[in-house]
């Protein structure tokens, strides 16, 4: 079978996108794995699939780098958004998205009718323990002790869709992520294992981060990330509700606002790279 794809990123967290109006993959997260490694596939953070709904403009399903199937994606999910609207899917100012954690609301940014940007409603965050999931029998985990690899944190867990463990330190740069990441993607206090934010906020309006995702590792960005970092900074003190949020990524900068209502509102870009065909006879 001949498979075509887009290869995008949005700030750097580059997925491998899949037209499912025009293909069904029946093992995607066999697919996964082989196509996101770097040297002997494509490379990639995962793969995303771009379906038919009958809910929205179009359904978007996202598997990771190890198979594992993300309940949403917030990088990815502007991605989508500009493949069905240069796509002709939906050609609009706004379009709807379902994922795993609902149906969400994306406006399109253009100019002279290209495709520029995206904003994106990535609903409420959540802040009680068991819906987050995690283990804990207070009300909340807002400016928390964890204790991993023998050294206490301050944490503030979060769900966009997705478990957040948002780690306040001083040095982000200095993080050893790839021994320390691993340690709390699987902490046992979170039962679906966690996406770990380190951030330093800068100012009220600016937040250095970098992040380990469950299933993934360190990657340049992360969506839902950038969203729980400016939750928990606005609950912890540091910045303000109503008000444009900087995060700054390794791979770019996405812009978020945490609302009244406890809503997210993130707005960055969406990148095409390149386009190709996988021929999955040749796949080892």
């Amino acid at each position: 079978m001949k498979i075509h794809f887009t290869k995008m990123h949005g700030a750097g967290n580059d997925y491998i996108y899949i037209n499912c109006f025009e293909y069904k993959i029946n093992n995607p997260d066999a697919l996964s794995i082989l196509i996101s490694d770097r040297h002997k596939g494509i490379g990639g953070d995962g793969i995303v699939l771009i379906c038919p709904s009958d809910k929205a403009d179009a359904q978007m399903r996202m598997f990771n780098i190890d198979g594992s199937e993300g309940a949403m994606c917030g990088n990815a999910i502007r991605c989508v958004a500009k493949f069905i609207y240069d796509n002709n899917y939906a050609h609009k100012n706004i379009v709807t998205i379902e994922t795993k954690s609902g149906i969400k609301t994306i406006e399109i940014k253009s100019e002279n009718d290209k495709f520029i940007g995206a904003k994106a409603d990535m609903g409420k965050a959540i802040f009680i323990p068991k819906d987050i999931p995690m283990i804990y029998d207070g009300e909340s985990f807002i400016n928390q002790p964890l204790e991993v690899c023998g050294k206490t944190y301050l944490c503030t867990a979060v769900s966009m869709g997705n478990p957040h463990c948002v780690t306040f330190v001083d040095d982000v740069d200095g993080i050893e992520l790839e021994k320390i990441g691993p340690m709390f993607e699987n902490h046992p206090i979170f039962p679906d294992r966690v996406n770990t934010e380190f951030i330093r906020v800068i100012d009220e309006n600016n937040i250095q981060m970098r992040v380990w995702e469950r299933g993934s590792g360190e990657t340049l960005a992360c969506g839902t990330g950038s969203c729980a970092a400016t939750a928990a900074s606005v609950l912890n003190g540091y910045c303000r509700r109503n008000t444009p949020i900087n995060i700054h990524l390794r791979g770019g900068i996405l812009t978020d606002t945490f609302k009244d209502d406890d809503t997210v509102i993130m707005e960055g870009n969406a990148v095409k790279v390149f386009e190709g065909v996988i021929d999955t006879d040749d796949l080892e």
